[in-house]
């Protein structure tokens, strides 16, 4: 489980093709403690575990499902990514629960200054538009975000400066692919709504 709050940013070194998957090599410099095997850490919001560890330099498998449903598959080396490390029991909860378990990947429809910050608009699958409410949360590459304002199709979301600084969401411009995930407790609400609405079953 995270939090969405981006703790550095990496640089992807080597991805390798596996039978069913591939290996994914990223360099960065995360706080706390050494970095173990095994250990589940956010790659641009996907949860993946550690399998290799080398100074800054850390090694991840992602399965062909994850390939296929992130931007992982498509990240060119030397592309920036977010990292964060799960949450331990004590850690502050500064945004919101995050799986790192992508729903979809989704395109950037706009981009406009406001002040200091930055509106991003973003696409909204409409099979995930029951997850997403307005002042909501969203999580885009790992990050924690606020839905500021909602429409058929589409979401927005405000960047302040230090966001842009210290994650790659600074680098969007229309067009740009990224991950989105939506509110976890939102996924088990309609869950249990759908559930519940059926004859004859309970939720």
């Amino acid at each position: 489980m995270f939090s969405g709050l981006v703790q550095a940013v990496g640089v992807v070194e080597r991805r390798l093709p596996r039978p069913t998957g591939a290996r994914l090599e990223v360099r960065g410099e995360l706080p706390g403690p050494p970095v173990v095997l095994g250990e589940s850490v956010a790659v641009a919001g996907a949860c993946l575990t550690v399998e290799r560890v080398e100074g800054s330099s850390l090694a991840f498998y992602c399965s062909a499902e994850t390939l296929s449903r992130t931007t992982l598959g498509q990240l060119p080396v030397g592309a920036q990514v977010n990292l964060e490390r799960a949450l331990r029991v004590g850690d502050a909860l500064g945004g919101h629960w995050v799986s790192g378990h992508v729903d979809a990947r989704v395109r950037v429809l706009g981009r406009r200054e406001v002040g200091e910050g930055v509106v991003l608009r973003v696409e909204l699958p409409l099979h995930l538009a029951p997850e997403v409410a307005e002042k909501g949360s969203v999580a885009l590459d790992g990050v924690s975000l606020t839905v500021a304002r909602l429409g058929r199709g589409w979401f927005e979301v405000a960047l302040v400066p230090y966001t842009l600084e210290a994650t790659t969401l600074g680098l969007l411009r229309p067009g740009s692919i990224v991950n989105l995930e939506t509110d976890l407790l939102a996924k088990y609400v309609r869950r249990v709504l759908a559930f519940g609405s059926r004859p004859g079953r309970g939720a």
